[in-house]
């Protein structure tokens, strides 16, 4: 039996959620009120009580987050934060103990993710080995808060605020990953993988290992382009395409062909809107004027990484 759970994280997370669709739906002057107080409150009954409920009402639930979304019912306010200027005087006064809180939540996260797995109370274990990793990084989102608060002096309510300000320019990119992943483990389930296999050696002469090389590596970069997420490409390019051809067929190196097949994903990853966490949230947090500047920026660098990675496989997946 273990003392501390990933439910507890997701129920505080549930907590936080709840709190900043509160405070939207307190605000009269926000331009989309209720649809983004519903949106971030059925998020926040998903989140936090998503176990106790039946897959069916959670199915429900992202319909309903779907449907504010596609009919535009979900925004930000319009500020009501602390002034800029009132900001820049507290900055100049904490000057660098401002930084401590970012560096608190890795610290605890990397200490805690070493450690945690060792700790036991009587009979009880704290974490569970499968946990650890994100058990450790939810205390450090919790350390790093608390210093927050003490460093600046302000309490909870300031701090849904600020979070809820930034949840709301993120929008609804914050639910991308997760549901791209989602389709990823629908898709390896239905056996689209197998269909890509059937096409793959159809329309590609696969018997050459170079071109079964050059179909996984752009398979993965392709699939993760449409899906933004290279977890999710993955078991389904692996399946169809690097098993067969790579490993059954040629005899490659399965541990080479995953290492660079995920490297080879991650180069879609890189030029893709549907990565939005890596590619559209950093624009919208630096209020940039062009959302895609960050993929423009990307794309020479993803494309020379991904031939480098199709010229290291090919020398050496088929290396035992």
């Amino acid at each position: 039996m273990t003392l501390l759970t990933l439910d507890f994280f997701f129920v505080a997370g549930g907590c936080v959620l709840a709190a900043v669709g509160g405070l939207i739906a307190a605000d009269a002057a926000h331009p989309k009120r209720w649809g983004s107080a519903a949106f971030w409150l059925l998020l926040a009954l998903a989140i936090g009580a998503g176990k106790w409920l039946s897959p069916t009402v959670v199915g429900y639930l992202v319909l309903g987050l779907t449907a504010l979304i596609a009919t535009k019912r979900v925004g930000a306010g319009h500020g009501g934060g602390v002034d800029p200027v009132v900001l820049k005087e507290r900055a100049a006064r904490l000057g660098n103990r401002l930084i401590w809180p970012l560096f608190l939540v890795p610290t605890v996260a990397v200490v805690g993710g070493l450690t945690l797995e060792w700790v036991k109370i009587g009979d009880f274990l704290l974490v569970q080995p499968k946990q650890v990793a994100q058990v450790a990084l939810g205390i450090g989102c919790f350390a790093g808060i608390t210093l927050a608060m003490r460093t600046t002096g302000e309490g909870p309510r300031v701090a849904a605020q600020e979070g809820g300000r930034l949840l709301q320019l993120l929008g609804w990119a914050v639910l991308l990953p997760q549901m791209l992943a989602a389709l990823g483990g629908v898709m390896g389930k239905a056996g689209v993988g197998d269909e890509i296999a059937h096409l793959v050696a159809a329309v590609l002469p696969v018997q050459i290992p170079a071109v079964a090389v050059l179909a996984y590596c752009g398979g993965m970069a392709l699939f993760t382009i449409l899906l933004g997420n290279a977890f999710a490409a993955f078991p389904v390019m692996t399946l169809g395409v690097g098993l067969p051809f790579i490993v059954k067929a040629h005899g490659g190196d399965p541990a080479v062909m995953g290492t660079l097949g995920m490297l080879s994903g991650y180069c879609g990853t890189l030029v893709t809107p549907m990565a939005a966490n890596f590619n559209l949230v950093p624009a919208r947090l630096l209020e940039l004027r062009d959302d895609f500047a960050v993929i423009k920026a990307q794309v020479p660098f993803a494309a020379a990484i991904w031939v480098f990675n199709v010229v290291v496989m090919y020398v050496c997946v088929f290396r035992r």
